[in-house]
């Protein structure tokens, strides 16, 4: 029987399939921390930032699909938590954050490190309480744990720290809270709607998302009884794109001219679990059928004529046999040659000479994605190494890749990848980090030492906020503060007791590499890569047009022209590749 409510909560956590949880220490968790010490069963990840505890638990949610958990202590150190938080639970992973609170006696007055978890954490969480007698916590603790994984988002659950040390309800026993996969599909009468709508187009083109995990055969049998392209967003890639003769890539602000086309001239647009966020990127004028297991999602993009609540795989396996199976493929046959023609322009984009220095970043990430192991989980640094993510790296069905794709946040990949690997620490984990990014959580590269976690950590290091920079130039601003003066980070990773590469030239590329991911612990390649290298979208509007027409001439008006004549040498060869 448990003795305290801490020791009650690991057991449930434990019993739950909970293997570790991610934190750092304070007095106020000193009640869970030595529950954790005296039970042995659950590992605690000592990170140096809240920050990264938080992103790491959503890294293991991403990988497993399971309940991941992360702590903070009173006041600042859960306040820390607050970024990974939102990015897991915008990313619909399950995670349990443990916020611990202050003495209750002196909640509401001022007390030191007050805040109020239950509040701050709101926004960010599919629930949050506080827990404020011993009773509650049983209840509470196995609601949290339920709705995390009903609703694939993020529980809070706030306890004082006397709470933990106080004794467990005479009557508690620990419970076993496990993932459900339940059947969920629309009605007959709206999948009968959606069916007329498909049957009476011509050129039918499917834009697929994440909801698309677990669902890839039945993605491929109705793309084969619409002769539809298949474009997908960006957190759908590793779900749609593999073994997939429909794909037609990305489209969006970082894809393909191939899946913007195919959109745009479509006559019907089915939407298959994505809630893709930019307007400007859909087709006009024309029906749209959109599925999502969260009726709520649908239609905040654009205007939906039959939505469609369910699974992705449910909802399929009652429409397709409602469908008349297509037997022209003209507008298939269109947009998979213009994605053959986009593929084949991107592809000669990612080759150097051996002295060519810095080195063009499609160049690091192609290699990367050859030298790779097959089963590789792949994290991306916000920025454009998610550029280069989403354009090099090639999904296998067994490959994973893990990013802050809908909360946008620096610094996710190095933490995400610490959670990645602690759950399959003999698989390979690389994260393709920003010299930005890596530098804004820098204290992890300690973590992976502390905690034994052989992750691949390749820096994209271009001097510069880059991402930024070209969103400066799109708006005809001169860039401006986007500067960075970076140490060696090799150095830096050598000095914290890890693999340390540094790569100035093209040639260099491939050895460095295969020496750190031979390298039976975590290893860092340091890359120079060329700061003003374009990544321009499938479309380029009029603002666009102007705003980089008054960059370049408000930057030579400056008096800095030579950075036009660096910007105009780095990427000549895109326009030859047009």
């Amino acid at each position: 029987m448990a003795r305290t409510v801490a020791d009650l909560m690991v057991a449930t956590l434990k019993a739950s399939g909970v293997r570790r949880m991610y934190g750092v220490p304070g007095d106020s968790l000193n009640g869970l921390t030595d529950a954790l010490r005296r039970d042995g069963g659950i590992t605690w990840q000592h990170v140096r930032h809240e920050e990264a505890a938080a992103f790491a638990a959503a890294g293991e949610a991403a990988v497993t699909g399971e309940l991941a958990v992360c702590a903070g202590s009173c006041g600042p150190g859960n306040l820390h938590l607050i970024n990974g938080l939102f990015d897991a639970d915008r990313s619909r992973v399950p995670v349990l954050a443990i916020a611990a609170q202050i003495p209750r006696d002196e909640i509401g007055s001022g007390y030191f490190q007050e805040t109020h978890p239950q509040d701050l954490f709101r926004e960010c969480s599919v629930y949050t309480e506080l827990v404020s007698i011993p009773s509650q916590l049983p209840w509470v603790l196995q609601i949290a744990m339920r709705t995390a994984l009903a609703r694939s988002g993020v529980a809070v659950v706030v306890v004082p720290g006397e709470v933990f040390l106080a004794d467990a309800p005479a009557d508690a026993k620990p419970m076993t809270i496990r993932p459900v996969t339940p059947l969920i599909r629309p009605a007959d009468a709206a999948l009968d709607a959606a069916a007329a709508v498909l049957n009476a187009a011509e050129r039918v083109t499917i834009l697929a998302g994440a909801g698309c995990a677990g669902a890839h055969d039945r993605l491929l049998a109705i793309a084969g009884a619409l002769q539809a392209p298949v474009v997908h967003a960006f957190r759908g890639k590793e779900f749609v794109e593999y073994d997939n003769p429909y794909d037609v890539g990305m489209t969006g602000l970082i894809g393909f001219s191939s899946g913007y086309r195919a959109m745009e001239h479509c006559d019907a647009l089915l939407m298959l679990g994505t809630d893709f966020p930019y307007r400007q990127f859909y087709p006009e004028g024309v029906p749209v059928v959109q599925v999502d297991v969260r009726g709520e999602q649908i239609g905040r993009r654009v205007p939906v004529d039959v939505p469609l609540v369910g699974t992705v795989r449910d909802t399929v396996d009652a429409l397709l046999p409602r469908l008349t199976a297509k037997t022209g493929s003209a507008h298939l046959d269109r947009m998979t040659a213009h994605y053959r023609r986009a593929r084949s322009r991107l592809d000669s984009l990612a080759k150097s000479a051996a002295d060519e220095s810095p080195l063009h970043p499609q160049h690091v990430t192609a290699v990367i994605d050859r030298l790779a192991a097959d089963d590789a989980v792949f994290t991306a640094d916000v920025g454009t190494p998610c550029i280069w993510a989403a354009r090099y790296l090639h999904m296998n069905g067994r490959r994973r890749l893990i990013g802050s794709f809908n909360h946008g946040s620096m610094a996710n990949a190095l933490p995400q990848a610490i959670g990645a690997q602690a759950e399959h620490p003999d698989r390979q984990v690389v994260s393709l980090s920003g010299d930005g990014g890596l530098a804004m959580l820098l204290g992890e590269l300690i973590t992976l030492h502390q905690m034994q976690l052989p992750v691949k950590v390749v820096v994209f290091n271009n001097g510069s906020l880059s991402f930024v920079e070209l969103e400066m130039k799109a708006a005809g601003f001169v860039t401006f503060a986007t500067d960075l003066d970076n140490p060696d980070f090799a150095a830096i990773a050598e000095a914290a007791g890890l693999f340390g590469a540094r790569v100035d030239k093209a040639g260099d590329l491939e050895d460095a590499l295969r020496a750190a991911f031979a390298h039976p612990g975590a290893a860092l390649v340091d890359v120079r890569t060329a700061r003003h290298e374009l990544s321009l979208p499938p479309k380029l509007t009029f603002g666009q047009i102007k705003g980089f027409t008054l960059y370049a001439t408000r930057t030579i008006l400056s008096g800095r022209g030579s950075e036009i004549v660096e910007l105009a040498k780095t990427n000549l060869r895109d326009l030859d590749a047009e």
